[in-house]
């Protein structure tokens, strides 16, 4: 079955800092991983609010690209995705349980997209869409050593069910998600996405969260918690006290246009409020 195509490959990869296809090289990949995280915000403002995320391609790139907005690992891996195969990668779309901040030897289910990618038959790992801690690098598969990336270490250990991705942070290797290299549909994420979006007890549903990367730091929103990251530095953060700021720190910190609509204040007002 043909992957669905892109509708507008050229607005994509202009937003990338493209004016023409790149060739599919690994210094391409490079290239497009570390500005696309830079470019495309993470964030769940959909689940928070009570509309729909559609993770059909058209919906995603008119959401991405023409709206305004970001999205999760569900709508950012499958565009990016479909842009890899436009430029003629070889790649492939799996899945992931996502364990970080979980005690170690915890098994979750699959509710996370990402990519393989295979260039001159070595084989890499490539996601934009895991939020505050994504890697801005594509990485080795094939390979347990520590892997540098603009941002953080990362690594990639095999085990007897597939492999963990580790980062190192303050000096800890910390575990972000297991992963296996099933080739995964587009009923599979289906079912992914509507647990991630809608099940009362996913955290999408109850938190706001919003990431992006930029040269030597990440930007981190979790409800009402700002923080800059700079990478080797000390992290600033801030508590925001009410919806306006909230809504400012959205649209100036993460490039985000809201719906003007007021649900979607009143939404971000409850995410403010003390649990």
């Amino acid at each position: 079955m043909s992957e669905p195509r892109l509708n507008d490959v050229k607005l994509y990869l202009q937003r990338l800092g493209f004016a023409e296809p790149p060739a599919p090289t690994l210094a391409t990949l490079r290239e497009l991983q570390w500005r696309h995280t830079n470019a495309f915000t993470f964030e769940n403002l959909s689940t928070i609010t009570g509309a729909p995320v559609l993770i059909d391609l058209p919906s995603i790139e008119q959401k991405v690209l023409h709206d305004g907005r970001g999205g999760y690992c569900y709508e950012l891996n499958h565009l990016f995705f479909a842009l890899l195969l436009e430029l003629g990668f070889d790649a492939r779309a799996i899945s992931g349980r996502v364990v970080m901040n979980q005690p170690e030897g915890t098994w979750t289910t699959r509710t996370h997209r990402l990519s393989l990618v295979t260039i001159d038959d070595v084989r890499y790992i490539t996601d934009v869409g895991f939020g505050g801690m994504v890697p801005t690098a594509p990485l080795l598969l094939d390979s347990e050593a520590e892997q540098i990336t603009p941002h953080e270490p990362y690594r990639i250990e095999k085990q007897v069910d597939g492999y963990m991705l580790r980062a190192k942070v303050a000096g800890e290797w910390r575990s972000m998600y297991l992963f296996d290299l099933q080739r995964q549909e587009d009923t599979d994420y289906t079912v992914g996405n509507w647990y991630v979006s809608t099940h009362p007890e996913s955290p999408f549903a109850k938190r706001l969260m919003a990431a992006r990367t930029g040269d030597g730091w990440r930007k981190t929103l979790n409800n009402g918690s700002f923080a800059l990251h700079r990478m080797g530095g000390d992290s600033e953060r801030r508590e925001v006290c009410d919806v306006d700021e909230l809504i400012e720190v959205l649209q100036q910190e993460f490039g985000l246009r809201l719906p003007d609509q007021p649900h979607v204040r009143q939404s971000l007002a409850r995410m403010l409020v003390p649990v």
